[in-house]
């Protein structure tokens, strides 16, 4: 496996999270048909299909979808966001996150970090629940 191909989420209305994707996160429209939209966020290729709402339902937990953003664009975008955005969690993590729903209620993060950047804090303030952690030092 070389990594995550493309996220495709469920929307009831294509122009409204078009809207939202390309606008409020300045994600690229690449491609739009009917009922459905390629954007791309970075890296991500991601893919906006509409469907009914009785079909189109966002899940309980804690399941989300996070992007990276550098710590200037999180000042920037965590601001705007916070004034349009329902906020679904509080940010613990040790890097700058803000967690909101898109207008289907997805639950989407803007989070400032890597994975890297999780494992060298968490190597200085393990979780009582640590089991493993297996990155060399040097990696992170």
């Amino acid at each position: 496996m070389q990594g995550v191909n493309h996220v495709t989420l469920c929307v009831t209305d294509l122009p409204r999270a078009l809207a939202f994707y390309q606008n409020l996160l300045g994600c690229r429209l690449s491609a739009r048909w009917n009922r459905g939209a390629y954007l791309e966020a970075g890296s991500l290729w991601l893919c906006l299909e509409c469907a009914p709402a009785g079909i189109c339902l966002p899940r309980q937990d804690d399941t989300h979808l996070a992007f990276t953003v550098s710590a200037a664009a999180f000042t920037v975008l965590s601001a705007r966001l916070s004034r349009q955005v329902t906020i679904w969690k509080a940010n613990k993590s040790e890097g700058d996150s803000l967690y909101f729903l898109d207008p289907d209620g997805h639950k989407l993060e803007v989070h400032v970090g890597s994975l890297a950047t999780r494992l060298a804090h968490w190597r200085h303030n393990p979780p009582a629940t640590l089991r493993d952690l297996t990155m060399p030092p040097d990696r992170a």
